[in-house]
């Protein structure tokens, strides 16, 4: 398990308004797309230098696959990487301000101190 990779996943696809959708279409398509094409990119560095070593573990990607960002929280995703990019995702299904991150907080509300370690 790599929280590391976790969160740069969460993190470059944030930053990207056309992989947001196309993780919001096709969850499990995109998640096998990055892990072979973007998981061992060095993030900031000019050029193609790259590392050979980082994959998803099979819980991982089971939770990416479905959008499971309790899931997700529970193996050590950083929540405000979660929380940006599912709202980025989903905030516009709903009516009323802020619906998703009320959903988010219910959904995450099991969850007790201490939390699980976010640490990378």
């Amino acid at each position: 398990m790599s929280k590391y990779l976790l969160n740069k996943f969460l993190y470059t696809v944030d930053r990207d308004p056309e992989l947001v959708e196309r993780y919001r279409e096709d969850p499990r398509g995109t998640v096998e797309w990055w892990e072979a094409e973007r998981a061992n990119a060095i993030l900031n560095v000019h050029g193609d230098e790259c590392s050979t070593w980082l994959k998803f573990d099979d819980a991982e990607r089971k939770a990416l696959a479905a959008h499971d960002y309790p899931g997700l929280f529970e193996l050590g995703a950083h929540p405000f990487l979660t929380l940006t990019l599912f709202i980025a995702m989903f905030e516009r299904d709903y009516d009323e301000p802020l619906g998703f991150q009320l959903e988010y907080a219910q959904r995450l509300s099991h969850f007790k101190l201490p939390y699980p370690d976010i640490t990378t």
